[in-house]
């Protein structure tokens, strides 16, 4: 065991490692035979979707004891994406660095990660691939359906929508607020097919839990049966000797982008597949996600593609009945923790309700996966996901209206003034990872409210940001070079006229953009931190195209440690 290195002997080192550890355990819990598996915990009263995951942590030991593990809470960096400023994904990078320099500084032989939010599984995934050490996921799983006045609500999607609607004028916003307290009905991550969502599917289309764990209820007790299952397995893992990168290989990464385009999941999944890759050496590219999903049906008639929820999934049959209509398109080699491909675990999945999981026949739209864009606004490619925008405007020309911040836009959206129709193309830049800093969730722009009061619902919005997996709309998003790192979008003028073409893969603007200078109100906006992890963190870095990681954090450092702390 790699924890014998802290434990067995008989010198002072191994003395001080095992004294302090005692503390109630059994006499051969610190022998050097029985794996010591670290929970890494992300939950957080300050992260509301993974709050009941010390819960979950219970189980888990519960079948690490059982099968002859030693448990350990390991409480890790928790980001919830609703409460932090200014934006989660700053800290996703800290957050898998942490997380592997904890889990390689400690006396561990194995893993399992509770994680539930946005970025705790991705930040969870990053820190197991760079440490190497046998490792499995829980993903804490959705909440239940809310509803108001007898409609279901989506938690996310349904905030944008009725936001909308106050600001058209058609729903009040006494009405709006007393949406607030239906929509978060019980513990769990959004139920929408969000990043929470989606990137549950993630773990397990990678091979990374249990096969049909994601998607089950967070109150749902099935999800702490799964919990202790997954506590036994940890330990079988270790004695195997299983490690992430023999699990999340090539094969298994083609395994989620065909998951991601099936169940209509979250763009915010690209950033976060390329980030694992690049800690596993997996040459994952962007293109990929447009040659190997962009053909995919869309099966999954869920918010904010379609119309159900999360908990409508797991009773129609969940993610297995899903992939089992697109078996053809996995890797049939790809494995899971359990040793088995993952094709196997698809066999005897049925589907239980045709209006939630459609046929591959008859399908919510017959090619829906993440389209990635090339031209002159986006060297290094851009992304929109058809599957949430508006058909019409998939091919679309209008003049831009520019705006240099998010502040700016905020100041000037709404001005009856404002020179905008239906046509226009509404441009926000400074918001990549560098610019903001962090990439922020601001790419599905309000509409302009005079627009609103028309009856437009929506437009062509650009943006080096991000959005939320649980928004809507014709949004090109993650445009690289950000302008912050010098991408031409630093240089668009309000006026000049944008072609959009969604079926030839290209967004361009007519202008000479290398005769132009960035304007000073841009870089004025610009994030210039001068401390701290935000000044690392712009500083090293890299583009939306390659996953936003740090420059030197791409690769693995392994699980060994040098030296004795005493």
């Amino acid at each position: 065991m790699r924890s014998a290195q802290w434990y067995a002997g008989d010198d002072r080192n191994s003395y001080i490692h095992r004294a302090w550890m005692r503390r109630g355990l059994p006499g051969d819990a610190l022998d050097g035979s029985r794996p010591q598996i670290a929970i890494a915990n992300t939950a957080s009263d300050l992260t509301p979707c993974n709050s009941h995951l010390d819960e979950v942590a219970e189980h888990v030991k519960r079948g690490v004891w059982e099968a002859g593990g030693v448990p350990h809470n390991l409480p890790v960096v928790s980001i919830g994406e609703t409460q932090v400023r200014p934006t989660a994904m700053l800290w996703r990078n800290m957050a898998a660095m942490a997380t592997e320099e904890m889990l390689r500084a400690n006396p561990v032989d194995g893993v399992v990660l509770l994680g539930g939010c946005d970025k705790t599984i991705p930040s969870l995934l990053m820190a197991a691939a760079s440490v190497g050490l046998p490792a499995l996921v829980v993903p804490g799983g959705p909440m239940l359906t809310g509803t108001f006045r007898g409609t279901p609500l989506g938690c996310g999607t349904d905030v944008w929508r009725l936001s909308e609607e106050v600001r058209a004028g058609t729903l009040s916003e006494q009405a709006f607020l007393d949406s607030e307290s239906s929509m978060i009905r019980s513990r769990g991550h959004c139920n929408t097919m969000g990043t929470a969502s989606t990137m549950a599917i993630m773990a397990e289309a990678l091979g990374m839990t249990i096969p049909g764990t994601a998607g089950i209820p967070a109150p749902d007790s099935r999800l702490l049966v799964r919990a202790h299952e997954a506590g036994k397995l940890a330990v079988q893992l270790v004695q195997q000797g299983v490690r992430p990168a023999q699990v999340m290989t090539a094969g298994s990464f083609r395994n989620a982008i065909v998951a991601l385009a099936a169940t209509g999941g979250s763009t915010n999944a690209v950033v976060h597949l390329l980030a694992i890759a690049g800690r596993l050496g997996v040459p994952l590219k962007l293109q990929d996600f447009d040659d190997l999903g962009a053909a995919v049906p869309l099966l999954v008639d869920l918010q904010p593609a379609g119309r159900h929820l999360m908990e409508d999934l797991h009773r129609a049959g969940g993610l297995a009945a899903v992939l089992r209509e697109v078996a053809d398109l996995l890797d049939p080699e790809a494995l899971t923790v359990t040793g088995r491909p993952f094709v196997e675990h698809l066999a005897e999945a049925q589907v239980w309700d045709r209006e939630v999981i459609r046929p591959r026949d008859a399908p919510l739209q017959p090619a829906a996966g993440i389209a990635v864009l090339h031209g002159n606004l986006a060297p290094a490619g851009a992304i929109i996901k058809p599957a949430a925008a508006s058909p019409h405007l998939l091919r679309h020309r209008g003049r831009a209206l520019v705006f240099d911040s998010i502040e700016d836009f905020h100041a000037r959206v709404d001005d009856p003034a404002l020179d905008v129709d239906a046509d226009t193309v509404l441009i926000l830049r400074g918001c990549g990872p560098k610019g903001y800093p962090g990439m922020p969730e601001v790419s599905n722009l309000p509409l302009p409210a005079k627009l609103l009061h028309q009856g437009v619902r929506d437009m062509v919005r650009i943006c080096d940001g991000r959005m939320s997996g649980t928004a809507y709309g014709t949004v090109v998003l993650h445009v690289a070079p950000e302008a912050a790192a010098g991408g031409p979008l630093d240089r668009v003028r309000t006026g000049d006229w944008v072609t959009l073409d969604v079926p030839r893969r290209s967004l361009h603007v007519e202008a000479d953009l290398d005769a132009r200078e960035p304007s000073e109100a841009f870089r004025a906006a610009l994030a210039r931190p001068r401390r701290g992890w935000e000044r690392l963190y712009v500083q090293t870095v890299m583009g939306a195209d390659t996953g936003a990681d740090l420059d030197f954090l791409l690769g693995a450092s392994g699980d060994a440690v040098s030296r004795e702390s005493h």
